[in-house]
């Protein structure tokens, strides 16, 4: 989602307009509704300071401002919070022997998405066939940065882009 998209959505949620939004961050009340429109609708898009001004104006967390980055736990979490607006997402505790390095009680997330369900067990499988052995880092990096025209439905179609090294 954009960052936008999410100014808009969080402005509305707090049941205020584009011009009250404007004029609360500080601009001029003939053009404060034009420019948070500007925002909205990405014409313009906010710096960092405008970005906090306006998450302070709306009492939420800048990071429901930004578009995640992915390389921080609160930013796979702001995903997982726009999944959760479109679907379910179901969380349950899970007990994992398989890595020592990590704890024995973690939590699972499933979201209720027929698609992404079928993309992730294959993911799963792929995997499975590198921690056994069957096929190398390589053949996996190749299937990850070329996916989905790699995807073959867990073997049942044939990929768009061979990926293994028939040996």
């Amino acid at each position: 989602m954009s960052v936008g998209s999410r100014i808009r959505r969080v402005r509305k949620f707090r049941d205020m307009t584009q011009k009250e939004l404007g004029i609360a961050l500080g601009y001029d009340e003939k053009s404060a509704d034009v420019r948070i429109t500007q925002y909205e609708t990405g014409t313009r898009t906010p710096k960092i300071d405008v970005l906090n001004a306006m998450a302070e104006v709306l009492n939420v967390n800048v990071l429901s401002l930004k578009e995640p980055t992915l390389y921080s736990a609160e930013d796979i979490l702001s995903i997982l919070f726009e999944i959760d607006e479109e679907t379910n997402v179901k969380l349950f505790d899970i007990e994992d022997n398989s890595d020592s390095s990590i704890s024995d009680s973690n939590i699972g997330v499933v979201i209720n998405y027929r698609i992404l369900q079928d993309f992730l067990r294959e993911w799963k499988l792929r995997k499975q066939e590198l921690n056994d052995g069957i096929i190398t880092k390589n053949e996996y990096t190749e299937w990850k940065i070329n996916w989905p025209y790699t995807a073959d439905d867990c073997g049942k179609i044939e990929p768009k882009i061979q990926w293994k090294n028939n040996k």
